[in-house]
This record gives C-alpha cells, sequence and structure tokens, in this order.
C-alpha cells in the first residue's frame, strides 16, 4: 500500500497513495467501456479523462476551446478543458490516415479511398474514390480544399465544397510521407520516401523549390503560420527549419532521439513542439535559434500528434498510449493526463464519501450515489490522506507545500511547507496526531504533528540513498516504514526498506530490497511490499524474516493491502490485474484483469468492499464475495 495504511480497529478512513502458484488460472474480464464494468463491480466512480480506446490519430482544439481527438479504430471524441466526455461518435474502422481542419468543423479520413466528414453531423458529406493508397492529408487554412499523397507519389487536389476533384499530378518518386498547406501563400509543401520535400504553387502546380538534406523519411511538415519558415521532423534523429529564400536548412534541431515523429505550431507562431521516439516533446520557442522552452516528459509509448489551444496557452499529445496530454504552456507542466510522478489515489471518508487524485487532478464521490462532491481547489495535487478519524485532508502537489483541509468545514486549515516538491508520499499515523510527508526528490522525511505548524522531525536519507517511493505509520507503534528505489545502483541492492522508530528518531531495522508499494497488516506483526523485481514480498517486522515471496505480476505493483481481518493480502499492477493471497498459505486466491492499470486500493470498514484507483482515472467499489465467484 504506497503512501498509506488501513486501521480497520480505528474506522474507516483510509489513503492509499499515489497512484500463483502454476496451477492457478487467471480469471479475465477485459473492459472495452467505462460503462460496462465487470460483474464484480459494484460502484464505478468517474470517468476516464482523457483516456481513449485505440491509439489517436489527430486532435484539434475547436473555437468553444474543447478539445477534439479522432482514434485508429474510428471513434471521434469531444473533451472538456478537463478532461470530461463530451461526445462520442464512431465513424468508421476503415481508414488509416485522419486530418481535422483548422477549427474542428470538418474531418478527413482516407486509406483506398477518401471520405470528408461533418463533426456537428457526424456524417460524411462527401466520399471520393481513388486508384491509389492515401499516405497523407491536410486542409487548407481556410478549409475550402483538401490534399491527399498517394503510394503512388501522386498528389491530389480536392475542392470541399463542391465534393470534386481540383487537380492531379506527379510529385515524387516514392509515396508522399506528409503534406502541408501554407497559409494564405497559396504554396504547398510536401515530403516523400525520396528523402526530398518540394514547396510547390497551388494554384499552377508549378514546383517552387527542392529541399534536400534529410538521410531518413521524414513523417511530419508545419509551416510557421503568419511566418516564414518550414518545418520538417525526420527519422534521422532532427528537425529541421527551412527559409525558403536558402537551399540550406536555417537550423537543425539535433537535440531529439533517434526518430522525430510529429511536429505543431501554435497559432502565433511563437512556439514549437516536437516530439520524438524517446516519447519526449521539446518546445521551442525560438526554433530558428535552436532555443529550448521545455522538455516535456510523461508519454508511455509513441506521440502521433499534437495540438495547441487557441490562445496558445496548452498543448494537447497523444498516441499509441491511449491517453491525451495537456501540457500548460506558461509553466511546462503536465495539467491533465498520467504523470510517472503521480499515482491515482484513495481516501475513504467515514463510510460516506471517496476522495481520489487522478494524475494531477482531485475528485470527489459520495460513495453510494457516485455524484460528485466537494474537492480542494488549488495547484495540481499529486498525493492525499485523510485522518483516520476522518476530520482532516492532507494534500500534496508540485511544489514544496502540503495543505491541511479541514473535511467538515470544507476549507484549507494550515500549509505545510516541505523542503522541496513534488510531494507524492503523505500519510496520517493511526491516532491521527502525526502526518508524514515526502518528496521524491531529496531524500528526507518530514513528520508534523497536527496543530503545529513546524515539523516535529526531518528524516535526512529516509531510505538510504534511495528515493522515496512509498511511506507507511505501524498500526501500534510508533514506527514508518520508508521505501525507495536506487536507480543508480549497478549491483546489489536496487534499493531499501527502513523502518524509523519516530520516539527516538533511530532505525530500528531494514533490509535492502527495492520496493514500490508498503502495507502493514492491522496487528502490526507483516510487513508487505511491492518490489522492483515485481513481486509481493511479506516480512516479519520483528527482524525481516521472508514470510512469502509472491509472484505473478508482470510490471510495477503501485499497491498492496491486507484485508482487515489479517486473511487476504491485496497487490494491484500496472499490468492491470488484482491479485488476493491467501495469508496463511501464500497461494493466489484470485486474479482478476481490468481494462486498466490498477493504482490504489482501499479496504471498507467491515472488509465487504475493496475500491480501487485505476490508472484510467476511474475507481471501483468491488465486492469481495463476486470477486471470488467464478
Amino acid at each position: 500500500m504506497a503512501g498509506g495504511q488501513t486501521h480497520p480497529q480505528d474506522g474507516p478512513p483510509i489513503f492509499i497513495e499515489i497512484a500463483m502458484t502454476p496451477s492457478t488460472t487467471i480469471l479475465p474480464y477485459l473492459v472495452a467501456d467505462y460503462s460496462s464494468p465487470p460483474p464484480f463491480v459494484d460502484r464505478t466512480y468517474g470517468e476516464p479523462l482523457f483516456h481513449t480506446e485505440s491509439e489517436v490519430c489527430g486532435l484539434c482544439y475547436a473555437a468553444d476551446d474543447t478539445l477534439w481527438s479522432i482514434e485508429e479504430s474510428g471513434l471521434l471524441r469531444q473533451w472538456s478543458r478537463d478532461g470530461r466526455l463530451l461526445s462520442r461518435s464512431f465513424l468508421t474502422d476503415l481508414e488509416t490516415i485522419w486530418a481535422f481542419n483548422a477549427d474542428a468543423t470538418m474531418l478527413a479520413s482516407a486509406s483506398n479511398d477518401l471520405v470528408v466528414w461533418d463533426i456537428a453531423g457526424t456524417q460524411a458529406i462527401h466520399r471520393f474514390p481513388v486508384d491509389s493508397w492515401v499516405m497523407a492529408l491536410a486542409f487548407s487554412q481556410d478549409g475550402k480544399q483538401l490534399a491527399s499523397g498517394h503510394d503512388d507519389g501522386t498528389i491530389r487536389l480536392w475542392d470541399v465544397a463542391k465534393g470534386k476533384l481540383i487537380a492531379k499530378w506527379q510529385g515524387h518518386k516514392g509515396a508522399v510521407s506528409a503534406i502541408t498547406f501554407r497559409d494564405k501563400r497559396g504554396h504547398l509543401a510536401t515530403a516523400g520516401e525520396d528523402r526530398l520535400i518540394h514547396v510547390w504553387d497551388v494554384a499552377s502546380r508549378k514546383l517552387l523549390s527542392t529541399l534536400k538534406g534529410h538521410s531518413d523519411r521524414i513523417p511530419s511538415l508545419a509551416w510557421q503560420p503568419k511566418g516564414e519558415f518550414l518545418v520538417s521532423a525526420g527519422w534521422d534523429t532532427t528537425a529541421r527549419v527551412w527559409d525558403m529564400s536558402k537551399p540550406d536548412p536555417l537550423m537543425l534541431l539535433n537535440s531529439h532521439a533517434d526518430q522525430v515523429h510529429a511536429i505543431a505550431y501554435s497559432h502565433d507562431g511563437g512556439q514549437l513542439a516536437v516530439a520524438d521516439s524517446d516519447f519526449t516533446i521539446h518546445v521551442w520557442n525560438d526554433p530558428s535559434h535552436g532555443k529550448t522552452q521545455f522538455i516535456l516528459q510523461g508519454h508511455s509509448d509513441e506521440i502521433r500528434t499534437m495540438a495547441f489551444s487557441r490562445d496558445g496557452s496548452r498543448l494537447a499529445s497523444a498516441g499509441a498510449d491511449c491517453v491525451v496530454h495537456l501540457w500548460d504552456m506558461k509553466s511546462g507542466q503536465l495539467v491533465a493526463g498520467p504523470n510517472p510522478r503521480a499515482r491515482h489515489g484513495i481516501a475513504l471518508i467515514n463510510e460516506k464519501e471517496i476522495v481520489s487524485t487522478a494524475g494531477t487532478a482531485i475528485q470527489a464521490w459520495e460513495q453510494d450515489s457516485a455524484r460528485p462532491t466537494w474537492v480542494p481547489e488549488g495547484e495540481p495535487i499529486l498525493s492525499i490522506a485523510t485522518s483516520p478519524d476522518g476530520t482532516r485532508l492532507a494534500t500534496g502537489g508540485p511544489s514544496h507545500e502540503v495543505k491541511i483541509w479541514n473535511i467538515a468545514k470544507k476549507k484549507l486549515e494550515t500549509t505545510l511547507t516541505h523542503t522541496r516538491g513534488p510531494i507524492i508520499n503523505l500519510t496520517f499515523s493511526p491516532d491521527s496526531q502525526l502526518l508524514a510527508s515526502a518528496s521524491i526528490t531529496d531524500g528526507l522525511v518530514w513528520v508534523w504533528r497536527m496543530g503545529t505548524p513546524e515539523a516535529i522531525m526531518v528524516i535526512p536519507e529516509a531510505a538510504e540513498t534511495s528515493t522515496l517511493e512509498t511511506i507507511t505509520f505501524h498500526p501500534s507503534m510508533n514506527w514508518l516504514a520508508v521505501g525507495g528505489l536506487d536507480w543508480l545502483a549497478t549491483g546489489g541492492s536496487d534499493g531499501a526498506v527502513c523502518l524509523w522508530n519516530l520516539n527516538e528518531l533511530d532505525k530500528v531495522s531494514g533490509v535492502p530490497h527495492g520496493v514500490t508499494s508498503l502495507a502493514f497488516d492491522a496487528t502490526g506483526r507483516y510487513l508487505a511490499a511491492g518490489t522492483l523485481k515485481q513481486t509481493v514480498m511479506v516480512w516479519e517486522v520483528k527482524d525481516f524474516t521472508k514470510v512469502f515471496e509472491l509472484t505473478g505480476h508482470q510490471d510495477r505493483i503501485g499497491s498492496v493491502l491486507f484485508s482487515p481481518d489479517g486473511s487476504w493480502l491485496v497487490s494491484a499492477s500496472d499490468d492491470s490485474t488484482l491479485r488476493i493471497w491467501n495469508m496463511l498459505t501464500g497461494r493466489l486466491a484470485v486474479a482478476r484483469q481490468f481494462d486498466a492499470a490498477i493504482q490504489s486500493l482501499a479496504f471498507s470498514k467491515d472488509g465487504r468492499f475493496l475500491y480501487t484507483g485505476n490508472g484510467n482515472t476511474t475507481c471501483y467499489r468491488l465486492e469481495m464475495k463476486k470477486l471470488f465467484e467464478d
């Protein structure tokens, strides 16, 4: 249980941060839509904010500042600024290329034919049969024309209003890989598998210039709005900035990984976003002089498309990881979408409300009705904890501040200052009097007494030289367990678990084991951990004797949790599985597969329900009895 614990003897408020034997059979239940959860799910809270069902191929902001996305499977979605799904329509799964027009009122799709869609009506308004496979599409800025590039090297120009072909000409010796219009200049740039970039006069189809230099495929092109520069993305590690008056590139943006996949300009031309094969986005505020503004990291797979909001305040990015990420263009911070440093956490408040973190957002619901309820406002929230007596909620975010909220009065009570942010670990003591916090960046654990503004103790190198991944209080002793990872280890230990006596500020014991989550059982006899090796370890607390080492998970174990009566140990993983282990035998009792990573866990006071914080920003209430049924 990362960053929290259960206290069945003290009441229900629970916080879990973020966030097999060979004969055992996993019982799969794959869910295609969050509205139809598995039968053992008693209640679903929230919706998958900015999460999709397949790879995202296109993004575009509309005039009303809503964001549209189109998926490889043909699903068109409209999103609010905070990630709520406003509409969802299935268009077709026969097309492989998609392109929005500038204001997200039309969408073009193609494979061996070409279709233009009206977004408002979600219907096809034109269908053009073509005799070669379409490889690239682009609308003109005014939306009146559509250009297509084909696998035979031809370029075709279409009149959108009239629904007819205007012109067709041979553009490249190989297939066309990218195409884009130039604002109000009547120019069209195309790239081909011949590794050349051609600039054409649209009216006459006359070749104006040829740009040479890329040594590998060119998957994307973008003109600077209201400017002179053309930018090309190549699989040769570079993005290149071209001035049409010069034959050679003005600048090589060569700080990227092996391949550069996608590029996008802000509407005023002041910022350029470039995505590469390290799943990283470089934002350049002066690409002509190679000046980087931000380096954005958070995606876990290929970034296929990006779009700036119309006022330039946000950048949306998406691709093969099926999640739309939103970035603040003033700070470079991720404001929506999964964050590797932020796990989906859960807090139960008096068996009536649930509060959860979801990436960088915070959500809350009434447990029985699943209706949204009060949440604290302010900076993005990465971690939460509720006091066991149900009176306080602690939140941590990207900064070095921890905020304490009075739950009954629904207002800020005090602000505590840590050394450095982000604060991603928070946990209350069983008597609700102490709060421990940790930042992943400095190795320090701070401990506060409620009602006292200054920390009563600071523990340096709390997990030796490891990053602080998880902290949790012992249920009966004034001890704190701290676990972390040593990412720089080249041999030996990959991290450490340390047990600290807070009365004497002294380390009681420890074990050299890299862990991502920790949990004590209700008696305090056992300590369980999810390890870096994707196993679940169970130790005797008194001397760290190994009781069990449980295998089966295939990815990071984000949370471990004992049932209130101690009979079961539950582990949850980014491999989208939930596993329940028998604590008498160490054998796997049941395993269930979900449609998203499970990052945090919480039990109801009576053990009847198990709550999960899911990687797709939803929460489930699971009925334990049904979990064991076939």
